[in-house]
């Protein structure tokens, strides 16, 4: 699938809202309907990423990666949905959901992110570190996403129900409506405005399950190209995988987003 990217625009030292825009008339229209409800305003859907695990985790014998297969594969799945991460279903094929999954909890036990299972995240994964919370007061459910360590967190009931890896602004310049606009994601708190299902096109591409906090300016979406780096205009992207099922975690509009470095 073609690769995409979004943003916010920032002209000659002057904000515009011309990246990630989905403004009246900016919509070129949606394709395919996203998975579930159309929209999420009000009822809050547990999504339960995590399955069953070993009471304790043993550390593979071998090294894990992308494209390999075994009862491993299928432990180490287990373990990374038991801790709120997203490696796709327990099927003991090691494919583009585990290697996500595995870049998020290296980002978290900040480790070099490789999306190998060697002997440092096979310990790390034993006695695993746990994420933080930069805004523990911020309400019960809220979103935090810390743009150093590329992930996204969704807590329920001020409890780590997910967390994602992410790829946000990358803060390259690029031109915009005639001028220089600056790739960078906002930090502050926002509460999320706008639910969009499915592909949408906006301006500088399309987006998918778009969950927006600003305005419709800045989303959290899906993407099929979020790679390690910080590579978007300015909005968060999400695997694919996640997208499908994220906003059915949140209320739209109203849930509390924080965005920090």
């Amino acid at each position: 699938m073609k690769r995409f990217t979004h943003g916010i625009a920032v002209v000659a030292g002057t904000a515009v809202t011309t990246a990630c825009l989905v403004l009246a008339g900016a919509l070129s229209g949606t394709a395919s309907a996203a998975p579930g409800r159309p929209a999420t305003t009000g009822h809050l859907p547990v999504v339960s990423v995590a399955r069953a695990a070993s009471p304790a985790y043993v550390a593979p014998k071998r090294t894990l990666r992308d494209g390999m297969r075994g009862s491993d594969v299928k432990a180490l799945q287990q373990r990374l949905a038991a801790l709120k991460y997203y490696p796709g279903p327990a099927d003991g094929v090691f494919g583009p959901d585990t290697l996500e999954a595995v870049w998020a909890f290296q980002e978290v036990q900040h480790l070099g992110v490789d999306g190998i299972v060697g002997p440092a995240t096979g310990r790390a994964l034993v006695s695993p570190r746990t994420y933080q919370a930069r805004y523990p007061n911020g309400g019960a459910l809220r979103v935090e996403v810390s743009l150093s360590t590329r992930v996204l967190v969704v807590y329920q009931n001020n409890k780590i129900a997910l967390i994602s890896h992410v790829s946000t602004g990358g803060g390259y310049w690029y031109r915009s409506g005639g001028g220089l606009a600056h790739a960078v994601t906002p930090t502050g708190h926002f509460r999320t405005t706008v639910y969009m299902p499915g592909w949408i096109t906006v301006p500088l591409g399309q987006m998918y399950n778009s969950v927006f906090f600003i305005g419709t300016a800045y989303a959290m979406h899906g993407d099929t190209y979020v790679p390690v780096n910080p590579v978007s205009h300015g909005c968060v992207r999400m695997p694919m995988d996640i997208a499908a099922f994220f906003h059915t975690m949140l209320k739209t509009p109203g849930t509390s987003v924080y965005i920090y470095k």
